[in-house]
């Protein structure tokens, strides 16, 4: 505990020091525009000071720790979120992309023409006739115009 409060010390002067910065700009004798923390010596043509303010300053200025560690953790529980349903849609097209390869197998086997031996309830080796690959086969283009969208 005193570590995080001895870095969140140290932060804080890091800042201070840095919103205490001033920036100034002038034109020298050559006319060549200087830039720099120190004040111009001698002849400056068009001097002006900047107002430096550090951009990370700026967001915490007006936040406490504990704001800040709220939006963190709500940050990290919408990119788990976003994983998870990334995740969970690629599986779902895998499965998609695999059902529509397996009605397209079933149907092609179903249109070869080749003789089918199914087996009945009693365990027995039975063939396909001409009446039931029709219906078979009107069931296998349901089933790929369902599964391959």
């Amino acid at each position: 505990m005193t570590m995080k409060r001895s870095l969140l010390t140290a932060a804080s002067l890091l800042f201070a020091i840095a919103a205490q910065a001033q920036i100034y700009q002038w034109q020298d004798e050559n006319n060549r525009t200087v830039i720099s923390d120190m004040p111009p010596t001698g002849k400056a043509r068009q001097q002006r000071k900047i107002e430096a303010e550090t951009p990370a300053a700026n967001a915490t200025a007006g936040k406490t720790a504990a704001d800040r560690e709220l939006e963190f953790r709500k940050r990290q529980k919408e990119s788990r979120e976003a994983a998870e349903k990334a995740e969970k849609e690629q599986r779902a097209s895998t499965q998609k992309q695999e059902d529509c390869e397996t009605a397209r197998r079933a149907l092609q086997v179903l249109e070869s023409g080749e003789r089918l031996a199914l087996r009945d309830s009693k365990g027995e080796r039975y063939f396909m006739d001409d009446a039931q690959r029709a219906q078979e086969i009107a069931k296998a283009r349901e089933s790929v115009q369902v599964h391959c969208k």
